[in-house]
């Protein structure tokens, strides 16, 4: 099987992201948390999925993926992974590395806490995103506080208007 890109793991969030039911006053997200397991050469192993909204509570993306994350069994969590023993969970989050078809939020209108610290809080390695958060409802900076925390940020090249079409689904044209 070939190796699978940032880009098409970004693909798959992108999918994550159409599930999503459009709203006027949220964007349409979706994520997904990978690992290179064993290594940083090998081919990243998907562990969980997101999209906006899918769990109850006005959630996001990310924090969806997050949550089905840290829900998986251990018989779960060793389906995922080659050899005899699933790693502990705290050993795999600080090697996850986030897809996001849009920055992580940095602050959330309905006062819940933003995806970004919830990615900080967790210890994640790198956060690939597919496109910044227009200031359609709040001045983001997710990607900064991201950075600030020691959190490589990666903005893919390519899928931007794709992203960006997905995210506001439900808009009014603007």
């Amino acid at each position: 099987m070939p190796l699978l890109t940032c880009t098409a793991i970004l693909e798959l969030a992108l999918a994550e992201a159409r599930k999503c039911e459009p709203s006027p006053t949220a964007f349409c997200v979706g994520c997904v948390l990978a690992v290179p397991w064993p290594d940083d050469h090998s081919q990243p192993l998907i562990l969980s999925t997101g999209y906006s909204r899918e769990l109850p509570g006005n959630t996001h993306a990310e924090a969806n993926a997050l949550a089905k994350l840290k829900a998986l069994t251990l018989p779960q969590l060793q389906s995922l992974f080659p050899g005899p023993t699933a790693p502990p969970i705290d050993e795999i989050l600080p090697r996850v590395d986030v897809y996001t078809t849009m920055e992580p939020c940095s602050v959330r209108t309905s006062g819940l806490s933003p995806c970004a610290d919830a990615l900080i809080a967790v210890g994640v390695r790198r956060c690939f995103i597919g496109v910044g958060e227009p200031p359609d409802f709040v001045e983001c900076e997710g990607a900064q506080k991201l950075k600030d925390a020691g959190i490589e940020v990666i903005w893919v090249a390519g899928l931007e208007e794709e992203c960006l079409k997905v995210a506001r689904r439900g808009h009014d044209e603007k």
